[in-house]
């Protein structure tokens, strides 16, 4: 199940992973914008929703990259 996420290398999907937490530069990055509106409550719109799953995918894509390495070592 996981074959595909095994492929993908590391360092690209480190330099994904920054590149998509922190655009845009300014005034300030989605990824942490749409975090303290859902710390907030005010996360309810579905593009909002949208943007928090896509510029945080990658994270998540990157740590369990990470999890497996470290698993199978």
């Amino acid at each position: 199940m996981f074959n595909w996420i095994d492929r993908l290398p590391v360092k690209a999907l480190l330099v994904v992973a920054v590149f998509f937490a922190l655009v845009p530069f300014q005034p300030e990055p989605h990824l942490f914008e749409k975090l303290r509106m859902l710390f907030e409550g005010s996360l309810t719109r579905p593009i909002d929703i949208f943007d928090l799953f896509m510029h945080s995918l990658p994270i998540v894509l990157l740590a369990i990259r990470l999890i497996r390495i470290k698993m199978y070592q």
